[in-house]
């Protein structure tokens, strides 16, 4: 029986062993592999580093977290896609808008996989089109593709504009580069995408938008069902996960040029007036031995100046000691914007100005000496008298706290350590100033500051030229240099760590001056 029980137990072994040799096996057997038609464009594509991107490849990636698929990318194009999918040399493929007779030949996606728009895009440097007058484009070779969707799109707009061209067959971009260069076409229309600004190429106008899909195979619901399970299911996981995708491959970043009518706006009115608050460094600060200036105001004339291809802006800019009174400069047509604002709707109807695209963001924390602190909870807060709109942010988005002036951070945390107030609120850029109170908690507020240039209603010609420079900035410019300002204006003075280290300074100075004497005792005795 001993025996016979080594035997089992040896048997048990032996194929527990085998098991755990052949599961990776029946893993990878039971793993679905999806061929998936790749266009070779902004949707999947290989880079110059040999590293898969799009905005298809993203999402199917992020889809495969909850199906478990494994792809195979299968490269077509627009001549054949359809045949491979109908044949079933691909099973799945995106970036397809629906049309009742596609509907009869292959399956549609539950979900859209977002929104795509197309452009007319030109070299405008080199060309005589122009944005202002699409009169301009007649007789124009337009590359768009044949047959397909944005050609239809594009016969619409030409249609009722009285506009007539010839449309020139293109495929993928590789092919619109080509005759571009060739002198084949003079324009041609495309998704909305960033890769053409490296070109210096242009965007005319938006011709149409349409919602797309992803297509599948007529035999393959299977894949269907897990796929919209999967859509569904990041929708609810990540809400703008598609949005994000969409600002990072699509999102417009071409040259900014100025219409007929701005530029004649301009040539009236001379240099564009900014006011602004002259008691904050962080946005306007001079040398007065050099004269040389700093702050975010003269980091953006600086570079908006001439970030539009066509012309060249000129600012002047003036100095105000209070907010209101520079509210009534803008209305009054003292100035043209105010350099800058929250984005409060509520007090941009109330003051009658309109704002403009966020021009940077802010990240605020709130300094507090309690255990808990919770957001939505009701606060006395302490705000610098002199940030306004500080204070419009967060009347707009914690409209339950109760807001109270100080003078400076100084002001601020000592408010808090005297009680009279629960917390105060600053830049997270300017966190290092509390380096070392320990009895101070730093907890980041959720909502962030979007910072917006404000001019007064009815300029709407102003608004566009503000929002081109805007567009034309670098991401997050002004940003960034709203953080480096922010923590260069409020370093640490030597002054300001002896107050607030004093009795460790007392106490380690005491200690040095003893250790010194019997030092000094030992050496006379010695001798």
């Amino acid at each position: 029986m001993f025996k016979k029980g080594k035997r089992l137990a040896a048997l048990c072994t032996i194929i527990f062993v085998v098991l755990s040799m052949c599961m990776p096996c029946l893993a990878d057997e039971t793993q679905k592999t999806i061929r998936v038609g790749s266009f070779e464009d902004t949707f999947n594509y290989v880079d110059e580093h040999g590293v898969k991107r799009g905005y298809g490849y993203e999402l199917m990636q992020a889809l495969a977290g909850y199906t478990g698929w494994k792809f195979e990318y299968v490269k077509c194009d627009w001549s054949n896609c359809f045949d491979k999918l109908e044949n079933g040399e691909i099973d799945i493929m995106g970036d397809i808008a629906y049309t009742d007779d596609r509907a009869k030949e292959m399956l549609f996606s539950e979900e859209t996989m977002g929104e795509e728009k197309y452009v007319l895009y030109a070299d405008l440097t080199n060309t005589d089109i122009l944005s202002s007058d699409y009169k301009s484009l007649n007789g124009k070779r337009i590359g768009v593709v044949k047959g397909a969707k944005p050609e239809y799109m594009l016969t619409e707009w030409e249609n009722k504009h009285g506009i007539h061209t010839e449309h020139v067959n293109v495929g993928n971009n590789e092919d619109v580069k080509k005759k571009l260069a060739n002198d084949e076409i003079d324009c041609f229309v495309s998704l909305e995408e960033s890769i053409w600004s490296e070109r210096g190429i242009s965007s005319v106008t938006t011709i149409g938008k349409s919602d797309i899909y992803f297509v599948i195979n007529k035999e393959r619901s299977d894949i269907k069902q897990e796929l919209d399970y999967a859509m569904r299911q990041l929708d609810s996981d990540s809400p703008f996960f598609k949005d994000d995708l969409y600002k990072k491959y699509f999102a417009l970043n071409y040259m900014q040029f100025l219409t007929g009518n701005e530029e004649s706006w301009l040539e009236e009115h001379g240099g564009i007036r900014i006011g602004f608050l002259d008691n904050d460094p962080v946005v306007f600060s001079m040398d007065k031995k050099s004269g040389e200036i700093h702050g975010t105001l003269s980091e953006y004339i600086s570079y908006a100046k001439d970030c539009l291809g066509n012309h060249t802006l000129k600012f002047d800019i003036e100095a105000f000691d209070d907010y209101d009174k520079m509210i009534e400069a803008l209305q009054n047509n003292e100035i043209d914007v105010i350099y800058y604002a929250s984005r409060n709707s509520n007090v941009a109807e109330k003051k009658v100005y309109a704002l403009s695209n966020t021009a940077w963001t802010y990240n605020l924390i709130a300094v507090t000496n309690k255990e808990d602190f919770n957001e939505n909870d009701a606060y006395v807060v302490a705000v610098p008298k002199n940030k306004v709109a500080l204070k419009q942010h967060i009347a707009y988005n914690y409209p339950h706290w109760k807001l109270v002036d100080c003078d400076s951070i100084e002001d601020g945390t000592n408010m808090v350590d005297d009680g009279k107030v629960d917390c105060f609120i600053m830049g997270s850029s300017q966190v290092l100033s509390f380096d070392g109170k320990k009895n101070f908690k730093i907890i980041p507020l959720t909502k962030t500051m979007e910072a917006c240039f404000a001019v007064k209603d009815g300029q709407a010609t102003l608004l566009s030229i503000l929002n081109k420079t805007i567009k034309a900035m670098p991401s997050d410019m002004l940003t960034s240099a709203i953080a480096m300002y922010d923590s260069t204006a409020y370093k640490t003075t030597f002054y300001s760590f002896l107050k607030d280290h004093l009795v460790v300074v007392l106490v380690l100075g005491f200690s040095i001056i003893i250790v010194i004497l019997l030092l000094f005792l030992n050496f006379v005795k010695n001798v």
